[in-house]
């Protein structure tokens, strides 16, 4: 249901319009001034805005302008009396959708509402769209640290020099990678990716240097590895401290010769690859442990570049939350959700042992459970149990078997992700991949209902 926001001084124009509108099945407020309409957009989402030029104090064009700095999609459908061809430019100049004289013509004014509200939905989709084909995404924050790892970012990048990210899980290690590649001189070829870590050591080696048909047993056919699908362009060694020592040795002789060989295979192989690699080990202590090869951590730290804990950066939390804010309601679709200020000095106190991730799920919990404005008390409701607040064990001891524990937490993740779906069985079994009937047998046991604010 499309949300309208009317904004006119005259209570008689405002009533005959929301009952228009209603009647259409709109959900509609309204406004009596411009300094009224602007408050509710600070905190609401509206898809339409219909507003008056003409009004005391802040007028529809003051009031249009200074909307564009808070909602700058929301399309202005601009009503006067005394509309003039000057003053219909003048709006549309400024980013209004359409221009309408008083008194409206029912018929148009209905056909605009319904294209300004289609058209707003489509900027939205568009936007989660292109979020999600992309991992490229703006680094948040204006701390000193972040500012730094910016700067330097743009020093590197368009350089060939080998870099080293360092940071705890979490902290967006791979985003400042995708960065590096972005403003590289490498960025229209591909940034191809390694996860050391998620790859059994005797696969490593076929992963990174690919293989020939037949040097294994498994190896039905000749395969390409990281390398040479990075060749011009950057490879990414994520989490390169898991990697074996056999494995190094050959990524040390890639590195040293820019060539490499596929395993099973004799022939050299000449690349060009940019590296940029990522940890959340202390290299030199797995070194002096035999564990990681020092030629090696010599060849990829040229530039090291350290991202900080979120606890080591609690000012950019209220940035970084209200942008979390933003994408997970336009993801869920759903309207605009607001944290209070007493919400944004509650996250700032939370030990955040998974950082950016985890702040980012507890923001995604609080849209879900909460109710429009997100206060101080829900965050410290909802926050993960593995914050400062909440001892995992009193949850443990709640419970004296398993399985009663294992319910209790399968009620809670089931009747999450109903809510986020707006009860939809179908789309909640595909996304927690199980089989509807097997959803419904869970609903039945659980005794879960729906709600009326659900409905």
């Amino acid at each position: 249901m499309s949300r309208v926001l009317i904004v006119d001084d005259e209570q008689s124009i405002r009533e005959t319009l929301r009952e228009i509108l209603e009647y259409e099945s709109y959900e509609v407020e309204e406004a009596a001034d411009g300094k009224a309409a602007l408050d509710k957009i600070k905190k609401y989402s509206y898809d339409v805005v219909l507003c008056d030029i003409k009004m005391p104090g802040m007028d529809g064009i003051e009031l249009l302008e200074k909307s564009k700095e808070f909602a700058p999609d929301v399309p202005f459908i601009m009503i006067s009396g005394h509309g003039t061809i000057e003053t219909a430019l003048e709006a549309t100049r400024l980013g209004a959708y359409d221009f309408i004289s008083k008194p409206p013509d029912l018929n148009k004014l209905l056909i605009t509402v319904r294209n300004a509200s289609e058209k707003n939905n489509l900027v939205i989709e568009t936007k989660v769209l292109k979020r999600k084909i992309t991992k490229t995404r703006e680094i948040i924050g204006d701390s000193p640290s972040i500012r730094k790892i910016k700067d330097t970012i743009e020093k590197v990048a368009p350089t060939d020099a080998r870099v080293l990210i360092t940071g705890e899980n979490g902290t967006g290690k791979e985003l400042v990678a995708r960065w590096i590649h972005e403003k590289s001189n490498r960025a229209s070829e591909g940034l191809i990716e390694v996860n050391c870590a998620a790859i059994p050591s005797e696969l490593i080696e076929s992963e990174l240097f690919g293989h020939e048909k037949g040097s294994f047993t498994s190896a039905h056919k000749q395969r390409i590895g990281k390398f040479e699908k990075a060749n011009g362009g950057t490879l990414f060694l994520d989490e390169i401290g898991d990697m074996s020592l056999s494995a190094q040795a050959k990524v040390l002789r890639a590195l040293q010769e820019n060539r490499i060989t596929r395993v099973g295979g004799e022939k050299d192989i000449e690349v060009d690859v940019r590296i940029i690699a990522a940890t959340n080990k202390d290299l030199r202590t797995e070194i002096e442990e035999g564990r990681f090869r020092e030629d090696l951590y010599h060849r990829i730290s040229v530039i090291i570049i350290h991202v900080p804990t979120l606890n080591e950066r609690t000012d950019d939390i209220p940035m970084l939350a209200e942008r979390f804010l933003q994408e997970i309601c336009e993801d869920h679709g759903i309207a605009r959700k607001h944290l209070a200020p007493s919400a944004l000095q509650e996250l700032k106190k939370i030990n955040w042992t998974g950082n950016i991730r985890e702040l980012r799920n507890v923001i995604e919990r609080l849209v879900i459970l909460c109710d429009d404005k997100i206060t101080g008390d829900d965050v410290n409701n909802f926050s993960n149990a593995m914050s400062r607040r909440t001892n995992s064990l009193d949850i443990v001891e709640q419970f004296e078997k398993f399985q009663d524990f294992k319910d209790h937490a399968e009620k809670i993740f089931i009747d999450a992700k109903l809510k986020k779906n707006a009860w939809n069985v179908a789309k909640t079994a595909t996304e927690i991949d199980i089989q509807r009937s097997h959803l419904y047998n869970k609903i039945d046991k659980f005794g879960l209902k729906r709600s009326k604010k659900d409905k």
